[in-house]
């Protein structure tokens, strides 16, 4: 069996998902359900329709007016508008032919040439379903594909003065405090106006764009032409609800208040670092400031549903309506571009100081909770119709954080945050390969292993073993100097010649050892367990049985 066979039977494995649907073929699946099926995957993430699969997983086979897959490309481009080009493999799966129809994700809607427009989502249970896709829906799949900036749409409604010029003073204020572009300060009402894109002139007339009407609209006009703008501001006590505000208010000023409300529950401890008392909050508030913003500037104003900020037990969460933005998932939020789903609403905020310039917030988030040793941001409850992020607020760890502090003072400059993704990880879960560390920096594995070579050099790390079985660890300097001499021990390892006692002993103890076992028992690579038990094999002190992934070994007797 070769791999992609392999891949597939453990995709019909785990079921139907947003971008799997599985179709029986053994009545030949009709062309209408066939097409319809491809639409709604092209018009939601694009994905894989697997003919000749149950939705049980059985696999039943393809019937045989569909043997001849260049047949179903045809088809399927002459029923879509505009045309989807699919690739299509056969695998035999036993005795029976699977077709995976591989589609892709459009760019623009797709319907079937009847006129039927769909797509797909989620149900509660987890299960995919096909749902139509309504006219308000358009928009919200172009902002998200990038095509279109909501932000940017002129309130035909409203003129230029029905805005509030004390929200054109409040953005000057901003500007000041917050050290935004100075060249605004200088303009007229007008030509503030027109120089962040507050309002538009159609037809010679001004009206205020959608950004410019959540930036200084009046609070009757907003809660009338824009009733999706809606912030939550919650405390949690276990279940008892302490604070739970509700606010419609433009952003700057909305801003202004959530982070008063913020910061009054921000505490602090201190540790001293050489002559200096350095302050160590439960919450950093440029991570907090930056997810706020965030949340602001890059929500879905056409889904209806408020920002949340809640604060309970286990920390800070924000979430905001619409999904991530297309090109942005989990496993490139630290390295891809920035790019907004409201470009203008999002170049205000820049020009006016809120979020940062470089477009880099991110990175000052996870920098808000690593370098005080604490777990990274979580992303992972994010799903198709928000964005969530939930900040740990766990106590600090101060031998982590005086340890940043040492080096940040011996290069003169901030750590990387690679180096605080790789320093964290490895404080946390103590020996870890490469490819761990390039899944939690996001970079290429060159990237990584650079940002490795620099933390050795450094004296922070050390490197064990060679090759693809390298292996690293906090350096043995670092564990001294936070007191844990006995941790550096444990963590790396024991001599090959302990290893291989482990082993023989755990073979006496067990009867047998696989490459797994062996590799948990030493706290190895699998690698490094597959040259130890050759070495003891070589010695004539074990023995394999077995082929392939079920290798095991015994003593020899």
């Amino acid at each position: 069996m070769d791999l992609n066979t392999q891949e597939l039977i453990d995709i019909i494995a785990k079921g139907e998902a947003l971008k799997v649907e599985f179709k029986s073929d053994l009545k030949q699946l009709p062309d209408r359900e066939l097409i319809a099926t491809v639409m709604n995957l092209s018009n939601t993430e694009g994905g894989d329709l697997l003919l000749g699969v149950e939705d049980d997983g059985s696999v039943t086979g393809l019937h045989a007016n569909h043997l001849n897959t260049m047949g179903i490309v045809a088809l399927i481009a002459n029923k879509t508008n505009p045309p989807v080009s699919v690739k299509i493999e056969t695998y035999d799966i036993g005795d029976k032919k699977v077709a995976r129809i591989r589609v892709p994700k459009s760019r623009q809607l797709v319907s079937t040439s009847e006129g039927l427009l769909q797509r797909r989502r989620l149900m509660a249970n987890g299960k995919p379903e096909a749902v139509p896709f309504y006219p308000h829906e358009f928009i919200q799949r172009q902002s998200a594909l990038g095509l279109i900036d909501p932000s940017a749409m002129p309130v035909m409604e409203l003129t230029a003065n029905d805005l509030n010029p004390l929200e054109r003073q409040r953005i000057r204020e901003a500007v000041q405090l917050y050290r935004g572009d100075a060249a605004l300060l200088s303009l007229t009402d007008e030509e503030l106006d027109g120089a962040l894109g507050l309002v538009v002139t159609v037809e010679g007339v001004r009206h205020p764009t959608l950004a410019g009407l959540l930036m200084i609209g009046r609070e009757e006009a907003l809660r009338q032409y824009l009733p999706s703008h809606e912030i939550a501001f919650q405390v949690l006590e276990g279940t008892e609800v302490r604070m739970n505000e509700f606010f419609r208010k433009p952003l700057l000023q909305v801003f202004e208040e959530i982070e008063r409300l913020f910061a009054a529950r921000i505490t602090e401890k201190e540790f001293e670092f050489g002559l200096f008392r350095v302050p160590v909050p439960n919450f950093d508030k440029r991570a907090f400031r930056e997810a706020f913003v965030n949340a602001l500037v890059h929500r879905d104003y056409s889904r209806l549903g408020a920002i949340h900020v809640q604060i309970d037990d286990n920390g800070l969460s924000i979430s905001n309506p619409g999904c991530f933005v297309d090109g942005v998932t989990l496993d490139n939020l630290l390295v891809t571009k920035p790019h907004s789903r409201n470009p203008l609403l999002a170049d205000m905020s820049k020009r006016v100081g809120l979020s940062e310039r470089t477009g880099r917030g991110i990175d000052r988030i996870y920098e808000g909770l690593l370098r005080y040793g604490r777990p990274a941001p979580d992303y992972s409850r994010s799903n198709s119709s928000s964005v969530i992020v939930q900040m740990s607020s766990t106590e600090g760890d101060m031998a982590f954080l005086e340890m940043i502090l040492h080096e940040e003072k011996r290069i003169g400059h901030p750590l990387p945050l690679d180096g605080l993704i790789i320093l964290s990880r490895l404080c946390h879960e103590r020996r870890l390969t490469t490819i761990d560390l390039t899944h939690s920096t996001q970079k290429s594995e060159q990237e990584t292993r650079v940002t490795l070579g620099k933390l050795v050099e450094s004296g922070l790390i050390e490197a064990h073993g060679t090759g693809r079985g390298r292996t690293y660890t906090l350096s043995a300097k670092l564990y001294q100097k936070i007191g844990q001499k006995a941790g550096y021990v444990r963590q790396t390892g024991f001599d090959l010649i302990q290893q291989e006692q482990m082993i023989l002993s755990y073979i006496k103890e067990h009867k047998m050892i696989r490459r797994g076992e062996a590799a948990d028992l030493c706290r190895i690579s699998l690698f490094q367990a597959n040259r130890l038990l050759k070495k003891l094999t070589d010695a004539e002190l074990i023995i394999p049985r077995g082929t392939g992934k079920g290798t095991f070994y015994e003593r020899r007797t």
